[in-house]
C-alpha cells in the first residue's frame, strides 16, 4: 500500500497570486517521492541504493523561494507544448498564433508563464495524487480552452504519471515530466558514471538554437545509438559531444514499453523509463553552471544531472511528417509515463 499525506509547503508571492502551496508525500516500502501542487514539480524522490540506503535522487529546492525564482523546470510538469516551437510561431487551421520567445528566437516549454509556474487544484486519489487545472483560450497564445488532469500513482518501485487533457479548440499539446535525476543521490558532482540506454533507432539533428531540421536520422554508427548501455563519461569523451540535448524517436506505438534505463553501478541504483509517447527527449544538464544552488544549499554544476523526458517531437506543430501535436475537440489526450526504480 502506499501511503499519501499532504502539508502546506509554502504561500506563493503576493505578485503570482498569494495562493497556498502544498505538498503531497507519496510513500511505498522502497520509493518515497514528494510533490508540490505547484507546476505538479517531483520536488524530491528517494529510492534505495543496494545496502537498503534512501537517497534524493532529483535536483529542486527546499524550499518555495527557490521554485519561485528562475531555474531550469526541476521537476515541473511543463506545457501547453513542451520543448520548442520555432520562432514561436504556428498554423491551426488557417490561423496563425505568435507565442512569446523565451528561448533565443524560439518558445520553450509553454512560454513566459507555462504549467510549470501555476498552481494546480489537487485532489487525492487512490495510492496518490491527482492535479487539475483549466488553460484557458489565449494563454500564453495558444488557443482554446484546455482541461488537464496530471495524476502520480506510486505503487511499490513504480512511480507513474498520468497526463490527460480536452480542448475547446484545436491546439497543440505535448505534456512532460522535467525531473533532473542523479542516481548517486542529488548534489553528487556528476553523472559520467552512469550507464545510459535508450530504444530508438532514431534522432533528430537541430540546428544552433535546438531546433529539429526536419531530418529522421538513424543512430547507427553514431554517438546517438544508445541501444546498448554506455558509461556517460567515457561515451561522451569517445565522439567529443558536449553533451545530450536531443529528441530520440521511439516506436510509434500507444502501447505502453520500455523506452530507457539508467544505472548508478557504484550505487546499484537503476531507474526504467515505460511511456505511450511518441518521443524522449535525453538532456545531461549541459546548462546548469553551478551558479544554482539547491537542496542543501549545494551548487549544481554542468553534467551534475539527466533528464529523460517523454513527449511528442520538438516542433511537431510545423512538421507535418513528425507525429501529429493537435488535439481536436471531442477527442482526449491520454499518456502515460512509468519510472520504475530497483537496485541492479
Amino acid at each position: 500500500m502506499t501511503e499519501v499525506r499532504r502539508e502546506v509547503f509554502g504561500q506563493m508571492p503576493q505578485e503570482e497570486g498569494g495562493g497556498v502551496v502544498e505538498k503531497f508525500i507519496l510513500k511505498s516500502d522502497s520509493v518515497k517521492v514528494e510533490i508540490l501542487s505547484l507546476g505538479c514539480i517531483i520536488a524530491a524522490l528517494e529510492t534505495k541504493d543496494r545496502d537498503g540506503k534512501f537517497s534524493d535522487v532529483v535536483l529542486g529546492f527546499d524550499t518555495l523561494e527557490g521554485y519561485t525564482r528562475k531555474h531550469p523546470f526541476f521537476g515541473a510538469v511543463v506545457g501547453r507544448v513542451a520543448n520548442r516551437i520555432a520562432k514561436g510561431r504556428f498554423t491551426v487551421e488557417g490561423k496563425e498564433y505568435q507565442l512569446f520567445l523565451n528561448n533565443g528566437p524560439n518558445s520553450l516549454h509553454g512560454g513566459a508563464r507555462g504549467f510549470d509556474k501555476v498552481l494546480w487544484s489537487p485532489q487525492i486519489v487512490p495510492n496518490g495524487i491527482c492535479f487539475f487545472r483549466l488553460s484557458p483560450d489565449g494563454e500564453e497564445g495558444f488557443p482554446g480552452d484546455l482541461k488537464v488532469w496530471v495524476t502520480y500513482t506510486l505503487s511499490s518501485g513504480e512511480l507513474a504519471i498520468n497526463y490527460r487533457a480536452q480542448t475547446s479548440k484545436t491546439t497543440p499539446i505535448s505534456l512532460t515530466n522535467h525531473a533532473y535525476f542523479n542516481l548517486a543521490g542529488q548534489g553528487s558532482r556528476d553523472i559520467y558514471d552512469h550507464e545510459i540506454s535508450i530504444q530508438a533507432d532514431s534522432y533528430l539533428p537541430v540546428d544552433d538554437t535546438k531546433i529539429p531540421t526536419g531530418e529522421v536520422a538513424t543512430v547507427q554508427g553514431t554517438g546517438f545509438d544508445l541501444r546498448q548501455p554506455v558509461e556517460l563519461g567515457k561515451h561522451l569523451q569517445k565522439f567529443h559531444l558536449d553533451g545530450f540535448d536531443h529528441n530520440f524517436c521511439l516506436e510509434q506505438a500507444p502501447t505502453r514499453r520500455l523506452v530507457a534505463r539508467a544505472r548508478h553501478p557504484p550505487t546499484g541504483r537503476a531507474m526504467e523509463v515505460h511511456t505511450t509517447q511518441p518521443g524522449i527527449q535525453f538532456y545531461t544538464g549541459n546548462n546548469l553552471d553551478g551558479s544554482l544552488k539547491g537542496k542543501g544549499a549545494i551548487a549544481y554544476p554542468k553534467h551534475s544531472a539527466f533528464c529523460l523526458e517523454t513527449q511528442n517531437w520538438p516542433d511537431a506543430v510545423n512538421q507535418p511528417h513528425f507525429p501529429s501535436s493537435l488535439l481536436r475537440p471531442g477527442e482526449e489526450y491520454n499518456h502515460t509515463t512509468y519510472f520504475l526504480f530497483s537496485t541492479a
